[in-house]
């Protein structure tokens, strides 16, 4: 477990097959002013991790930014059964086995438990994917899921990193993966909206689930990442 800033933590699990790559996998856990957590896209649980998690406070909610970061969540639900769990619509559909509190959408109805503490946004505009975007304002940490991927090439053998560079997600130039920006065709506009709000948050740093965390300079490095879309 590493601490990025005050009530901010990082904790890397394994890596996980996904088209032939290894991905790496990353939780970030933010301490809300009550002591509570807030915890997203949770790893696979082990006894270390519950030793440190129970250190930090109580674990209140559970969230899964996208449909593809879902696959520890069961085993969290069961751990932490007072926890409650959000995620995007694709996933609810996806995972009707599972029990959702609530889904995360840009509906301005919505009021969510962190949002005192936590921004976001659901960048959309592609019919692949939707994902969830979060801010903490007050350590300045940006985090995102598969939006961009940062890679670092060591981790591939010399055939992973050809592909890993033809779809663009290798360190120091990462970025959202080829398929899912081809995918943006027709709803670029809706999605440059979704980054213009991201983009004056301001992030100092900024925290991928797969890949090299950037840990000053993050909104340059996001206006480098998104040049296809800006």
């Amino acid at each position: 477990m590493q601490q990025l800033a005050e009530n901010v933590w990082v904790v890397e699990g394994p890596s996980v097959p996904f088209f032939g790559l290894p991905y790496s996998t990353r939780m970030t856990i933010i301490r809300l002013d009550n002591q509570q957590l807030w915890i997203h896209s949770p790893i696979a649980l082990n006894d270390n991790l519950l030793t440190n998690i129970a250190s930090l406070g109580e674990v209140k909610y559970l969230v899964a930014p996208n449909h593809l970061h879902h696959l520890f969540i069961e085993p969290w639900q069961q751990q932490f059964p007072d926890a409650r769990l959000y995620g995007t619509e694709q996933l609810i559909i996806k995972r009707n086995d599972l029990d959702f509190d609530g889904a995360l959408t840009n509906s301005s109805s919505e009021v969510w438990p962190w949002h005192q503490q936590i921004k976001q946004v659901l960048f959309t505009g592609s019919p692949l994917m939707q994902e969830c975007i979060f801010y903490h304002p007050s350590s300045g940490v940006l985090i995102v899921t598969d939006l961009l991927e940062n890679f670092n090439p060591a981790g591939f053998n010399w055939w992973q990193r050809i592909l890993a560079k033809i779809t663009g997600i290798v360190a120091p130039n990462g970025k959202m993966p080829l398929d899912w920006r081809l995918s943006f065709m027709f709803g670029k506009a809706k999605a440059r909206q979704h980054l213009t709000q991201i983009l004056n948050w301001q992030a100092d740093t900024l925290v991928m689930s797969h890949g090299e965390i950037i840990h000053e300079d993050a909104t340059n490095f996001l206006k480098r990442s998104f040049r296809w879309l800006l």
